[in-house]
């Protein structure tokens, strides 16, 4: 049998990239754009829809940021590419599948679960983490039936500074109709129209200078016209180990602790709703009645230099207890295991070196299989981050196939996919089906007055995919 170089013209590299968010797509681009190689990429995705967290997570009133999705359909139209969704990878198909089909597997799953906060209480009705919260309002599949008690509370903790803790903030404390013309799915758009939601706490366990969040985020808290940003001025007071790491810290940093201090100077406000910020606060004990969360009870934290320097917080044994009566945990998402691929349960990531599957016992790279974005190195950076994060993970899959050959074998041709897929009896969806949902989901949207009326059930999604089949079947024959 005949064998060519890997990644030649006669013998494409054939790759499989699991999980269709902006880490999927940046690796797609970075393996197109490799010089000299020649590859073919199926993109898998458990969801009918692409897009991942742009999709899913990213804010209904950050519509700028969604538009990332252009950059993605290109990639989408090269001839090398295909869409499949709809297909679980664990379940349709196992990763024994993936490898007998593909010369290389890429995990881009990213991080799909929250972390807890592991402190008592933490079952309690009201208790919620940020994941829900987001999903929830975006009309994600996963979070449809989710409720929250906004009628019914007054006072709201969010605990965390990062994206994730923005964003809930600003989409409670915002005037609902604020929203209407976005992509808000319309049962939360009802449920914050609805909301008695007055005061929220926003609770960052480290000082004001190492605070998460950006300085135009935070900006945009201090600029919403139905809330008053309410900074203390204790808050902003630098102990010395703020003081010494601003020395070499990031300019973001700086921009913050001089936007809040200024924050501070400005007092309650006037506006009906208020954020409260305080730092250097844990909680410690989620406190209920007949099963509900009726308060927190909260932990001053102080500062002391960790590893490289980095200010680290612990308790000091002073506490107190603010009532409340929704807490959203904003700490941060974890991954969660694939069968048949390890998993790092401490850190919720794929183990890996510089983007190659790492065997645990040995610590040496399994052949083939590769990690992306937050599976590969946890819920860190923005979206753009996942570009370079791709891009060094793409350099080492090309340097992996220097120099080898292989046959052009039956299992490695695009057909034995398909055939695969069919004979599992698996309604895949390919790119040009979610198109087509895509333009029933902007129709819909613009009927409403909205840029998007997402679907949410598949059943529903399908419905619409088979119709288009029909239509486009109907139109060929």
């Amino acid at each position: 049998m005949t064998e060519f170089r890997l990644g030649s013209e006669q013998r494409p590299l054939r790759v499989a990239v699991i999980g269709s968010g902006p880490s999927g797509f940046y690796g797609i681009g970075a393996l197109f754009k490799a010089e000299g190689l020649n590859v073919q990429v199926d993109l898998y995705d458990r969801l009918p829809t692409p897009f991942g967290l742009v999709r899913g997570g990213v804010a209904p009133d950050h519509q700028n940021i969604k538009a990332v999705i252009r950059v993605y359909n290109k990639m989408s139209e090269n001839g090398g590419f295909r869409f499949f969704g709809n297909v679980k990878i664990g379940g349709d198909l196992q990763v024994e599948d993936l490898l007998r089909h593909y010369d290389q597997v890429v995990y881009a799953t990213g991080n799909e679960t929250d972390r807890k906060l592991g402190i008592p209480g933490e079952e309690l009705a009201g208790v919620h983490s940020g994941t829900e919260f987001v999903g929830w309002y975006n009309s994600h599949l996963d979070f449809r039936e989710r409720s929250f008690d906004l009628e019914g509370a007054t006072r709201v903790a969010v605990v965390g500074n990062g994206n994730v803790a923005m964003d809930v903030t600003r989409i409670l404390a915002k005037d609902p109709e604020e929203l209407v013309s976005s992509d808000i799915a319309d049962w939360a758009l009802e449920d914050l129209r609805r909301s008695s939601v007055r005061e929220i706490l926003l609770l960052g366990r480290r000082g004001p200078a190492q605070a998460a969040f950006s300085p135009s985020e935070i900006k945009e808290i201090g600029a919403l016209e139905a809330a008053d940003l309410v900074v203390g001025p204790d808050e902003v007071e630098l102990d010395e180990v703020s003081q010494h790491w601003l020395e070499k810290a990031p300019q973001s940093a700086h921009a913050n602790v001089d936007f809040l201090t200024e924050q501070s100077k400005k007092g309650e406000g006037t506006r009906t709703k208020k954020i409260r910020c305080q730092f250097l606060v844990s909680p410690v004990e989620l406190i209920g009645e007949e099963g509900r969360l009726r308060a927190v009870r909260l932990e001053r934290n102080s500062l002391f230099e960790g590893e490289g320097g980095t200010p680290r917080p612990r308790g000091t044994g002073e506490s107190w207890v603010e009532e409340v009566q929704l807490l959203f945990k904003c700490v941060g998402y974890r991954g969660i295991p694939i069968p048949g691929v390890p998993f790092d349960e401490r850190w919720g990531i794929f183990p890996n070196s510089q983007g190659r599957l790492l065997d645990p016992d040995t610590g040496q790279p399994f052949p083939g299989q590769y990690v992306v974005g937050w599976a590969k190195r946890g819920p860190t950076g923005l979206i753009g981050t996942n570009r370079p994060d791709s891009a060094e993970t793409v350099q080492a899959m090309v340097e992996d196939i220097q120099g080898k050959t292989a046959a052009v074998s039956p299992l490695k041709r695009p057909e034995a996919v398909l055939d695969l897929l069919r004979s599992r009896g698996i309604d895949y969806v390919t790119f040009e089906d979610w198109q087509a949902l895509d333009q029933e989901e902007v129709a819909r949207g613009k009927a409403k007055g909205k840029v998007r009326d997402k679907f949410y059930r598949i059943d529903e999604m399908m419905t619409v995919i088979h119709r288009a089949r029909k239509r486009r079947k109907g139109a060929g024959s």
